[in-house]
């Protein structure tokens, strides 16, 4: 099987090359940005099966689709929000939420194998995905959650919760008032849940709350440690993955 890579950041690119090896598939090629892309698909054939990262350095990587036609299968990765995800269930492309889970990786790559090993043209309307990613539909999101406190019910804000985390396989919200209460839901669940204008999901384990960010500090490895206002309980750190679009969510 003939794999591309491309990715503009290139220790994420270089951890997708190492853990596709593991599972047997050596990528051929790592590419960078849409420019590198157009140019070695305009000299090269075209591999069985390319992961391509939404955003690129110099641009989105659908502008490769509006010069060349692309033969190849395509499994897309991207740190967008699962709402604007939907654009991609409708047009049946297969994708993966960074940071890359090696479980759902070795899903897709599976998924592949078993397909056809005659990929079709693929009949996607990148323009309209385009234009979801980039403006995405306003919709109705999450406000409150009940937790159980005893033998009580009590109704927690979305607004107040400073961050949401995963700990000995629960879900927590710790919240303003300095305490975390355990939810009944997974933080995968949530994505689909919380507003991305507020909330960003910064590793497996954290979800964090913008209005309630003191302080960012440089850490180990190119990473990001996060300091709360009132939750100091707990180490959150951006995973290398995810600095870039943590910084760009920022702003």
């Amino acid at each position: 099987m003939n794999v591309l890579i491309i990715e503009d950041e290139k220790p994420a690119a270089r951890r997708l090359a190492r853990m596709l090896e593991s599972l047997g598939v050596k990528a051929s090629m790592i590419l960078h940005s849409v420019e590198e892309s157009i140019q070695w698909f305009q000299n090269h054939p075209h591999p069985d099966l390319i992961f391509l990262d939404i955003q690129l350095s110099d641009g989105l990587s659908f502008e490769i689709f509006e010069v060349l036609d692309i033969k190849s299968a395509i499994i897309f990765t991207t740190a967008f929000d699962e709402y604007a995800l939907q654009a991609f269930k409708l047009n049946s492309i297969d994708y993966l939420l960074k940071p890359i889970d090696e479980d759902e990786l070795e899903k897709a790559v599976n998924q592949f194998k078993s397909q056809n090993t005659t990929v079709p043209k693929l009949a996607i309307d990148f323009e309209d995905i385009k234009k979801l990613l980039v403006n995405p539909v306003e919709r109705e999101y999450k406000k409150r959650f009940t937790v159980r406190v005893g033998q009580h019910l009590k109704i927690i804000h979305a607004d107040d919760v400073e961050c949401f985390y995963s700990e000995n396989k629960g879900t927590y919200a710790a919240t303003v008032d300095g305490r975390s209460y355990l939810l009944d839901t997974t933080l995968e669940h949530l994505e689909t849940e919380l507003t991305p204008k507020i909330f960003f999901r910064v590793s497996r384990k954290f979800f964090v709350n913008i209005n309630h960010i003191k302080d960012i500090i440089s850490y180990t490895n190119s990473r990001l440690q996060i300091k709360l206002n009132k939750t100091s309980d707990q180490e959150i750190i951006v995973s290398r993955e995810r600095v870039r679009d943590f910084k760009l969510w920022l702003e």
